[in-house]
């Protein structure tokens, strides 16, 4: 019986070597994630600080309801495709960058609050990096947070992100930030000297909408 050309054609195609992509290509091409921040993405007010942690993470300045803040923010990170190096590209308005005391990327699921992964302030304070309103650097394996030693009354789970739930293993590569994001459990936040245990706003990470 005589096979159908269309079919021979697919059968035929299906049998020629894959087209190979030059490797060169993993650092100039990219996977995007993005957040939008707002103070509404908060799980609690400054006012419901614990007790315990009133006087080392507490304010420093009157608070405002999270429905009375003006801020809002974007942020974006976008992967190498080799996993060698991310950039995180950010966009602030609303709050006064002289109040600005922290900013880091958690891990944690909406309405969670979960350790750092990355900290923005690490080099120069989040302050001066965020004066214009505007930030952009790149990021790599080195300034993932990896605390190798628990030392004193620390949290019981790491300041690195486990590599996934029910293992101990933390996070340490670009690799297991995309990992995170792809999961949708990475989000922005910015701390301030009226908002710091909270935050002043929050932003949860997602693949980028076109």
């Amino acid at each position: 019986m005589r096979m159908p050309a269309a079919l021979t054609f697919v059968l035929a195609l299906s049998s020629l070597p894959a087209h190979a992509k030059d490797p060169a290509l993993g650092a100039t091409t990219f996977t995007v994630y993005e957040a939008y921040m707002s103070p509404s993405q908060q799980p609690g007010e400054e006012t419901e600080v614990p007790k315990l942690l009133e006087k080392s993470l507490g304010s420093t300045a009157p608070s405002t309801l999270r429905e009375n803040r003006k801020s809002r923010g974007w942020g974006q990170l976008r992967f190498a495709k080799d996993l060698s190096k991310a950039y995180v590209d950010v966009e602030i308005q609303g709050v006064n960058a002289e109040d600005i005391i922290m900013f880091h990327i958690h891990c944690g699921p909406p309405g969670v609050l979960g350790p750092i992964i990355v900290d923005f302030g690490e080099s120069e304070s989040p302050s001066k990096k965020l004066a214009n309103g505007k930030m952009s650097l790149e990021i790599t394996n080195k300034n993932i947070v990896f605390i190798k030693d628990m030392k004193g009354l620390k949290p019981m789970l790491p300041e690195s992100c486990p590599a996934e739930l029910g293992f101990p293993t933390q996070s340490k590569t670009i690799a297991s930030l995309e990992y995170l994001a792809r999961k949708g459990v990475l989000y922005f936040n910015l701390h301030t000297k009226a908002h710091t245990y909270y935050g002043e706003m929050r932003g949860q990470i997602y693949p980028a909408q076109e």
